[in-house]
């Protein structure tokens, strides 16, 4: 696997920005303006970060960490993007993750929470920005099904909790209309002699776009500068699950990360798709 130190020194700067939190519904209940400053000392080995949240008519906000070494709940890829969460799901704990990821000079983070009932709590969404991007970003424009219609296609990229052998697989994803507030996906990935098809069928109401097929039902919310979380609301054990961040870059560029667990509740691995609408 990629020194995964090195992959965490992709995220070294200042980036300025946001932390927005939605509830499960996609309501925005607040945001606050924030910079978060990774820099790397001692020989770039060890990673200070701070974090400075400014609260209308409030004081401000800070927190300082340094870390020299990396938790196993979290996993980086090659150009810095990455998951940090809960290693096991369980009953009455709470659980979460955090995922981010990196195009340029601008970076997207998304927080999903769960409390201790195994309901989706909350989500907060961090949109940064280096000092001399020129990118108007963040902004409040929402992601919309409109944008997500098309078929994609790309590329898979698995790495293992587990710290196992990467895998890579080439994806199409198709999504259509098939209705009123409906949709329909055709996920197809895997080689050439062992292709494989998922279909689901999802129901649009406002921000949500829900899935109510399979063991585990998931719903994906749509949330401003591109950005999209699909998870569970409410957590069932004992059956496989995965929390997928999305993040539509540009009209023909979006991106995925999923982090995936297994029937008992184990963090299996992190997949990172990057695909292109054709």
């Amino acid at each position: 696997m990629t020194n995964q130190w090195q992959c965490l020194l992709e995220n070294v700067g200042e980036w300025q920005g946001s932390f927005s939190t939605f509830s499960p519904q996609g309501k925005q209940i607040s945001d606050i303006p924030t910079v978060t400053s990774l820099e790397a000392i001692n020989d770039q080995q060890t990673m200070r970060q701070v974090i400075r949240r400014f609260p209308p008519n409030q004081p401000v906000e800070e927190k300082v960490l340094e870390y020299s070494s990396l938790s196993r709940g979290i996993l980086f890829f090659p150009k810095g993007d990455f998951s940090f969460g809960s290693m096991q799901l369980a009953p009455f704990a709470d659980l979460g993750a955090e995922a981010g990821m990196i195009d340029g000079d601008r970076r997207l983070r998304l927080v999903q929470l769960y409390n201790r009932e195994s309901q989706l709590e909350k989500i907060t969404l961090i949109r940064e920005k280096l000092p001399n991007s020129p990118a108007k970003y963040p902004q409040n424009k929402r992601l919309t099904v409109d944008e997500l219609i098309g078929t994609w296609e790309g590329e898979a990229e698995t790495i293992f909790a587990d710290w196992s052998e990467a895998k890579k697989n080439a994806t199409q994803l198709t999504i259509a209309y098939s209705g009123d507030n409906q949709i329909t996906q055709e996920l197809r990935f895997g080689s050439s002699t062992n292709p494989q098809l998922i279909k689901s069928q999802g129901e649009i109401s406002g921000y949500l776009i829900k899935f109510t097929q399979g063991s585990q039902h998931t719903q994906v919310i749509l949330l401003p500068d591109g950005a999209s979380s699909n998870c569970p609301q409410q957590l069932k054990f004992a059956v496989p699950t995965f929390w997928e961040v999305g993040w539509l870059i540009n009209p023909q560029k979006r991106q995925r990360l999923i982090r995936s667990y297994n029937g008992k509740g184990e963090w299996q691995s992190l997949t990172l798709v990057t695909e292109h609408k054709v």
